[in-house]
């Protein structure tokens, strides 16, 4: 199973490769990381999609505790959320079948953000099985590049990931 994690750090240099060195040494696969600063600029949010059983999600869990740069750690997968991911695709669109792209990407409500001679991009932003549906639509007329950003993740409602009484220092 895949679980989404969001995890709370403090904005400091060397943070992304000691939790990312941690995940190695332990033998741990990341499937999605994403990383960025959040509302408060000493403490960045990483949104870590890890693949494993419920004894996998649990070592993770206790062995990113462990660093000291981590202020919080919440397995989100099942509690209710909004993730997105965003895609840039460079397909082959030559004039003659510009009109079919633009009509698939239209369907999928993305955008494109270049025209070349003979390519286009095509951004899009949702879940994974909206950019894995346009990838596919797009794979006939030729994706020549596919760049994805990593899952992110966000508590629906009221609810959101604290610090647990840690206060990040300003």
């Amino acid at each position: 199973m895949r679980h989404t994690l969001a995890v709370l750090v403090e904005n400091n240099p060397g943070v992304l490769a000691r939790v990312a060195g941690l995940f190695s040494r332990r033998g741990f696969n990341i499937d999605s990381l994403a990383v960025g600063r959040t509302e408060n600029p000493v403490v960045s949010r990483m949104t870590i999609v890890v693949e494993g059983d419920d004894r996998v999600l649990e070592q993770v869990i206790k062995q990113l505790r462990k660093l000291v740069e981590v202020l919080k750690v919440q397995d989100v997968t099942k509690e209710e959320h909004v993730d997105r991911e965003l895609a840039l695709l460079k397909v082959s669109a030559d004039p003659s079948r510009r009109a079919e792209v633009i009509q698939i990407v239209e369907i999928f409500r993305a955008h494109i953000v270049d025209i070349g001679r003979k390519t286009m991009i095509v951004e899009v932003t949702g879940d994974e099985g909206k950019v894995n549906a346009l990838e596919n639509a797009l794979k006939p007329f030729g994706v020549k590049e596919l760049v994805r950003t990593g899952k992110v993740a966000m508590l629906r409602g009221t609810k959101d990931i604290t610090m647990n009484g840690k206060e990040a220092a300003e």
